[in-house]
């Protein structure tokens, strides 16, 4: 253990200049032994400190290393367990409780004394000690901290006198002192106690000078006993006056404790006058209304520029001065409260003002615009007036009325309406309401009249006598308007039944007149020329084209005016699934609390369908009469309505513009697919004459113009994609109801119908270079070539009959075996049989049965595709083949005999020739 000692001592404390006082070899209880030493250790620098340190052997075994260390003073309990038996077990208290058990008892016992020693020594606090014997606890002589060496082997051992055995270390010095003194005695090394006992005479003859110098030195000690008597006088007296100058300062301390607490109490007002005036000045300035505001706000003129400038700064002056974040308190004041209900006192006041003044602006700018539409109205029905010439001068006027003039006026006020959305949305609701109800009944007649006009050039009637007559007198109608209009403008949600019914009466005869146009009869295809196509789509671009820059510019002002153009969440909005008439602007708001929305860009949507209602069916109504007037009209409107659809989308996806030229080119499509399915269906549906020659069929003429036309309207189009699929429906029904019509025909020859018509489609495809219809194309000309092969084949027949059955049954020899140089041994294939059929055919017979043949071809084929060359020319071709196929066989047949056909090749040419500029 000693070993141990100095080796922990050496390793691991003297480096922490600490001191190992004792030590016990341990292992925890109730567990695997795992053996490890409790150090009792003080520090070598003062102020001392007593630990207790668990130390471990590590794993390799070779050193020793610190694990945890514990104050002494943390300890609370040492419990021995047992202080009769011997018992190895111990518990220690910290802040939880340790439970060890000791290699031995008599290390426990000496490590337990250590504790209780270091207690007495060091320790205020005084640790409990249960269950050990009070042997162990026996007091001990006081040990000074000079007492308690440092060196390695050091240990506290208990006994029955108690005494602390220290080692110490000589310092340098010490040693060199000792090693003199050494040398100086021969007998140091050998002989100790000879050493010792020579050290312990110099000692008393050192003793001996002390006490002889301490007695020589007693005068000295009197004089020094009286001077300090002396000065204990001295000491007396400085006490005495410095305690008089205690009390003099003492008075004045209270003097100057008054004075600065004087100070502090004039600091503390000035600090809070400060505060106040700073308070009164904050009040002053973010809560004081300049009288020109004030008066600005009762009576400025909201008519002039420089009124509605003013009303506009003392607006938001007072919205500021509303706005005004008060600090703590502040609300409590009297004249804060006053201030802000005379405050409120002029927003309500000056909202009501605004709100009428805007309503009579509505009114009156619906008036003009009324007036405007009613004059225009009224020359047109004036009686006896030449309306051919009206109409015509009305109809170069194709236009919609412009609405600048009015918003220039109205967006003066931008400011004052987002004044008063922030102030007063109840008002700024009811005035978004009166706008929409006065622009929407204004833009539908605006808008009817125009879609009137519109059906007139398209179809070139006037028949505008009626409608016009059923319109109401200029006079009183506008009288009326116009007093239901300020009958409303007290009462921002007021009614507008004078409104409603009059709008209900005029859209009425519109109506009837929409009614009459579009009962006129369904005019044919074939009756219109090209230039009456492009009228028609001339007239329908400029529709669109009008109709786009009106919406885009009410648009942009419904959200500059009404402060609409910021997307984010906004209270008020119009949703979906809410009727139009009915919306959230007819509803009634609780002290203005508006009405949670989606965002502000869906009530512009919403405002725009409310306000252009009509667009949408007066589009489709035009559509339809397009239609009607002629089917290839959906050609022209799919294209224009889907560039003006693609032009809107790029602007705004979702904008009302958007969407209803959307829905409308939905219709446009339909009309488009319904014009292709009625084109095949009149393929379906044809009749040819069992009396006349069919040639080139009515749907493969129709077809061709139908190609011809679309691909001059849909060149660089955004929907080729719809035609090239309208291509591909249309060219299968072509090519199914040809073979169909081919296989019913009883005058025209079956492949006569086939090879002309698909002749004619192999060469309207390859003019118009359709690059969809590049597979039909290859397949209309293998289908031409196939019937054209096979009507020569079976119209020529076997124009040398006899000759013919001859040359087979010679051929049927061949292949039964016999050599083609044997067959004119045969009886009834001989030279003789040979001669006497070729004389049945001399030139003059082949001659007229080919001029009979040439006219048989002309009674099938049509002159308008122009194909009785071609297949003369073919026939021809196949005439000289059969010829050299004869000839061939006479030559290996009849080798040697001289026989030959009564006309050559070249008179075949020239009876074909002859015959063919004969007819």
């Amino acid at each position: 253990m000693t070993a141990i000692k100095h080796a922990l001592q050496r390793d691991i404390f003297t480096p922490n200049d600490e001191r190992l006082l004792s030590i016990v070899n341990v292992c925890k209880a109730g567990k695997k032994k795992k053996n490890c030493f409790l150090c009792a250790t003080v520090t070598t620098e003062r102020p001392v400190q007593v630990k207790m340190v668990k130390v471990k052997k590590s794993d390799k075994g070779d050193f020793y290393k610190r694990q945890i260390a514990w104050l002494l003073r943390d300890l609370a309990v040492v419990d021995a367990k047992d202080a009769i038996k011997e018992n190895p077990e111990f518990d220690l208290h910290f802040e939880k409780i340790y439970k060890w058990v000791a290699s031995s008892t008599a290390e426990k016992n000496a490590f337990i004394s250590c504790i209780w020693k270091l207690n007495q020594r060091y320790l205020r606090k005084k640790i409990d000690f249960v269950n050990v014997s009070s042997q162990l606890l026996e007091e001990l002589p006081k040990v000074t901290e000079e007492s308690v060496p440092s060196g390695e082997n050091q240990s506290v051992t208990g006994g029955d006198e108690e005494v602390v055995d220290v080692y110490q270390e000589l310092n340098a010095r010490e040693e060199q002192d000792i090693e003199i003194m050494m040398e100086g005695c021969e007998c140091a090394i050998s002989n100790a106690e000879a050493f010792a006992e020579r050290l312990s005479r110099e000692l008393q003859v050192l003793d001996g000078a002390n006490i002889q110098s301490i007695m020589a030195s007693e005068k000295q000690v009197n004089i020094l006993m009286k001077l300090l008597d002396e000065a204990l006088k001295e000491v007396d007296q400085i006490e005495l006056k410095l305690s008089s100058y205690e009390e003099m300062l003492q008075s004045v301390k209270e003097q100057m404790d008054q004075i600065s607490e004087s100070n502090h109490l004039i600091h503390l007002s000035n600090t809070n006058n400060v505060k106040l005036l700073s308070e009164i000045e904050f009040l002053v300035n973010h809560m004081d209304l300049a009288k020109g505001h004030i008066k600005a706000l009762q009576e400025g003129d909201l008519a002039s520029s420089r009124g509605i400038e003013a009303c506009t700064n003392a607006a938001d002056a007072l919205l500021q001065c509303m706005n005004v974040a008060l600090r703590p308190g502040h609300d409590m004041l009297l004249a804060v409260k006053q201030q802000q209900q005379r405050f409120s006192d002029l927003r309500e006041q000056f909202a009501r003002r605004l709100a009428s003044h805007l309503n009579n602006v509505f009114v009156q700018q619906f008036t003009q615009a009324l007036l405007q539409l009613y004059n225009r109205s009224y020359f047109l029905s004036v009686p006896g007036h030449d309306q051919s010439s009206t109409l015509a001068q009305h109809s170069v006027e194709l236009a919609l009325p412009n609405h600048h003039p009015f918003h220039r006026d109205l967006l003066r006020y931008a400011k004052l309406m987002e004044w008063l959305k922030s102030t007063d949305y109840g008002k700024y609701e009811g005035l978004t309401k009166n706008y929409m109800d006065y622009l929407s009944r204004l833009y539908e007649r605006e808008i009817k009249d125009f879609f009137e006009v519109a059906k007139i050039k398209m179809t070139g009637t006037t028949k505008e006598s009626k409608k016009f007559a059923t319109l109401p007198r200029k006079e009183s109608a506008v009288k009326q308007e116009t007093e239901s209009l300020h009958g409303s403008s007290g009462k921002l949600t007021g009614s507008t039944s004078s409104l409603n019914k009059l709008s209900v009466q005029s859209s009425g005869n519109r109506r009837s007149q929409s009614s009459s146009l579009l009962d006129m009869g369904n005019m044919s295809a074939s009756d219109l020329d090209v230039a009456d196509r492009t009228k028609f789509d001339k007239i329908f671009e400029q529709v669109l084209s009008e109709l786009e820059p009106l919406c885009l510019a009410e648009q942009d002002f419904i959200s500059k005016f009404f402060k609409l153009q910021q997307h984010q969440s906004m209270p008020g909005t119009m949703t979906e699934a809410e009727d139009l008439d009915g919306g959230p602007f007819s509803r009634q708001h609780n002290a203005g609390v508006p009405l949670p929305v989606s965002s502000e860009k869906d009530m512009i949507r919403q405002m725009m369908i409310k306000i252009f209602r009509c667009i949408e069916p007066e589009l489709n109504n035009l559509i339809a009469l397009g239609d009607k007037i002629d089917s290839f009209n959906s050609l022209y409107m799919l294209v224009k309505m889907s560039h003006h659809v693609w032009t809107a989308q790029n602007v705004d996806p979702a904008s009302f513009l958007s969407t209803t030229l959307g829905n409308v080119l939905v219709t446009v499509k339909r009309n488009f697919d319904k014009c292709i399915s009625n084109q095949i269906r009149q393929m379906e549906e044809v009749k040819i004459s069992k009396k006349s020659k069919v040639g080139i069929l009515p749907f493969v003429a129709e077809f061709e113009e139908f190609a011809g036309l679309a691909e001059s309207i849909f060149k660089n189009a955004e929907r080729r994609g719809d035609l090239d699929k309208a291509y591909t429906k249309l060219i299968r029904g072509v090519f199914v109801n040809v073979e169909k019509v081919a296989n019913e025909s009883q005058k025209t020859p079956r492949d006569v119908v086939m090879m002309e018509n698909f002749h004619h489609i192999f060469a309207t495809l390859s003019r118009l270079k359709i690059s969809c219809l590049e597979a039909e194309k290859k397949e209309a000309k293998q289908k031409y070539t196939d019937h054209l092969q096979s009507y020569v084949i079976y119209s020529l027949g076997q124009p040398l009959e006899k000759l013919n059955h001859f040359f087979e049954g010679v051929e049927a020899r061949v292949a039964q075996g016999i050599r083609e140089e044997e067959v004119s041994y045969q009886l009834a294939f001989n030279k003789q049989e040979l001669r006497k059929v070729i004389k049945e055919y001399p030139g003059k017979e082949v001659k007229k049965g080919l001029d009979n043949l040439y006219k048989k071809v002309d009674k099938h084929l049509c002159e308008e595709e122009n194909l009785l060359q071609v297949v003369w020319h073919s026939m021809q071709d196949e005439f000289i083949r059969q010829y050299k196929h004869f000839e061939g066989l006479i030559a290996r047949c009849y080798p040697g005999s001289g026989v030959t056909m009564e006309f050559t090749i070249q008179d075949i040419l020239d009876y074909c020739s002859s015959i063919a500029q004969s007819h």
